[in-house]
């Protein structure tokens, strides 16, 4: 029984770190955008986190966690509406699937990553997508796809089932490309904000607030320890602190290396593309954390700082608009993590990398055809981009009715 409390009270404080990232989300997405739509990227991000809850306990859950039949999909496994565990000790200890601390504490902690993906996509789509279609939006890919493409893995679902199965820690692939797929498509059909291509030529729009997204990365970081050290599901030592060195080397030679590349490259120091290295370090070792040794990790997240900068100057080269460089942190580098377990650390080898190829492809198709199928019948039917007034005014005024900062305002274009 203190082993049980043990696990339970460590796995309680790290759904508490993966809440607090919210509002790490929630800083870095002001700090990088114009203030004139503070207030609209507050409100999805509230909106994500509250909803996102509601539907993980009514109806994500159980699709998540089904109980599979060998080969099942995830589709037609889905246990009923609401959480189920019997309001007693027993009721709430027997699962296989959370030995070691409660019913209520798994579905918590888990219900933390659920709302995660949408606010991938709304950083992606920052100021110019109406509130509506975003709600609608964040409904159905948070209360739908992504349980049901995470019972894939962390169900027990078929990706788990190959002869040697399909590996994501705490969700490289699981989490960050599946809103990181989600936000290149609503790029892709959005189109950019005004300004941001002038003639074919790339214009910089600077946020607004820069310390507030530096204050939100550092929340973030923090946030992983939760996130990357949750996920060992007990409160094991050896493991746990493991995975808390290895997220944190990560993190750091992400950060260096972007800095790095990006002063070669662009001869500035540049610290957007610097705190945007540590967020892909911390993306890249989170598929396997708990499989890598310390100089794994650091070579890890020194690829993805890399692959920052250069992901963010191709995504501009191809004219998408992606106000704070989610794609290129959540989904370049969540696929960079996820290959990565078949070639470094404990787990490395040929069939693991073809595993977690077949794991990447596998995301890459259900997210891509949900989400076009999700925001393009909006497009199509109630329309998903705000008129161009609106946008030049700032959404905060027409969606809202209100200034996130009455008493200081700029001027902005």
């Amino acid at each position: 029984m203190e082993l049980l409390t043990t696990n339970n009270v460590w796995m309680m404080i790290c759904t508490a770190l993966v809440f607090f990232m919210h509002l790490g989300f929630a800083f870095l997405e002001i700090g990088l955008t114009r203030q004139k739509n503070t207030i609209n990227i507050l409100f999805k991000n509230i909106f994500i986190i509250t909803i996102g809850l509601l539907l993980y306990c009514l109806v994500g859950f159980n699709l998540m966690y089904p109980g599979f039949a060998d080969g099942d999909i995830g589709l037609f496994g889905f246990a009923g509406f609401g959480l189920d565990a019997p309001l007693t000790e027993a009721g709430a200890l027997d699962l296989a699937y959370n030995e070691g601390y409660t019913y209520w504490t798994d579905f918590l902690f888990q219900g933390m990553f659920a709302a995660t993906a949408a606010t991938i996509v709304s950083g992606a789509v920052a100021e110019r997508m109406k509130i509506g279609p975003f709600m609608i939006f964040t409904i159905l890919y948070v209360g739908l796809i992504y349980p049901i493409a995470g019972s894939w893995k962390w169900g027990e679902g078929f990706l788990h089932t190959l002869e040697t199965p399909f590996y994501d820690f705490a969700g490289s692939t699981l989490v960050h490309s599946v809103g990181g797929w989600a936000a290149l498509v609503a790029v892709c059909l959005l189109g950019s904000r005004i300004g941001k291509f002038k003639d074919g030529k790339l214009q910089a729009i600077p946020g607004h607030n820069i310390p507030l997204a530096t204050a939100g990365v550092i929340i973030l970081w923090l946030g992983w320890f939760g996130f990357n050290g949750g996920s060992v599901l007990s409160a094991d030592p050896g493991l746990t602190s493991l995975t808390l060195v290895t997220t944190c080397l990560a993190a750091a030679s992400g950060g260096v290396i972007a800095a790095l590349v990006s002063f070669l490259k662009y001869k500035n120091m540049d610290l957007t593309m610097f705190l945007n290295g540590i967020l892909g370090g911390l993306v890249g070792i989170t598929a396997g954390a708990d499989q890598m040794s310390p100089t794994d990790a650091i070579i890890i997240g020194a690829v993805a700082g890399a692959i920052i900068v250069f992901a963010v100057s191709l995504i501009d080269r191809l004219k998408l608009d992606d106000p704070v460089g989610a794609i290129a942190v959540h989904l370049v580098c969540g696929i960079w993590g996820t290959l990565a377990v078949g070639i470094f650390g404990a787990l490395a080898s040929g069939a693991q990398f073809v595993s977690q190829l077949i794991g990447v492809v596998s995301y890459a198709g259900i997210c891509i055809i949900s989400s076009f199928l999700i925001i393009f019948v909006m497009k199509k039917t109630v329309g998903i981009r705000v008129s161009e007034r609106e946008e030049l005014e700032g959404l905060d005024a027409h969606e809202h009715g209100m200034d996130a900062y009455p008493d200081f305002r700029l001027n902005e274009h």
